[in-house]
């Protein structure tokens, strides 16, 4: 669903020097998610893969709008594409559910997709490691003494969520090593 132009675009986007983490890698691990989830309808997997290119399409660190701004320009070059509005307008839903990474009950695509937009927390402990490590260097601006206690309070509000995946498969997968990753970082920050 999205043309070359475009799609040559977000590969640009995600090289951009201040990503680390939010970069292509990211975009290629979520798309290998999409593709090896057989449950899906092609309309689904369409609307999931192309919410996934859109969804870190903006990200500056310093702002707290990305995925707003990363939903506005999945819109614009869409429509402009000649997308059919419907699609449209659920692949921008789908990128705003990535900002607070909350579904509401019986929203199993939005589900899937903000379960696989966060299973890098399930990662074996090494590959979690170099994640929070990428983080912290797009974060390079924030004074360390500050990042650690803000980075410490939002994986606090994550590890104190009684479900981390919303998506049933994923949480079976990710869940217990996600909060095992996510306590001993906390426990690392505030050491």
């Amino acid at each position: 669903m999205i043309s070359g132009a475009v799609r040559d675009e977000l590969i640009a986007r995600y090289g951009e020097p201040h990503r680390r983490y939010h970069a292509m890698a990211h975009i290629e691990d979520c798309l290998t998610q999409i593709r090896a989830s057989t449950d899906l309808t092609a309309d689904q997997r369409d609307l999931l893969e192309t919410a996934i290119w859109f969804h870190d399409a903006i990200y500056d660190p310093t702002r707290n709008d990305n995925e707003a701004a990363s939903a506005d320009l999945a819109r614009e070059r869409l429509s402009a594409d000649g997308a059919d509005p419907a699609f449209v307008a659920e692949v921008e839903r789908l990128i705003l559910l990535t900002a607070g990474h909350s579904v509401s009950d019986g929203d199993a695509l939005g589900a899937r997709l903000v379960s696989i937009d966060l299973s890098i927390l399930g990662a074996e402990p090494a590959c979690y490691d170099a994640y929070a490590r990428a983080i912290r260097e797009e974060y390079a601006h924030v004074p360390e003494p500050f990042y650690r206690a803000g980075r410490a309070a939002i994986m606090t509000r994550f590890l104190d969520s009684p479900a981390l995946f919303a998506d049933p498969v994923w949480a079976d997968r990710y869940e217990a090593q996600a909060r095992e990753n996510i306590a001993r970082e906390i426990a690392e920050l505030m050491g």
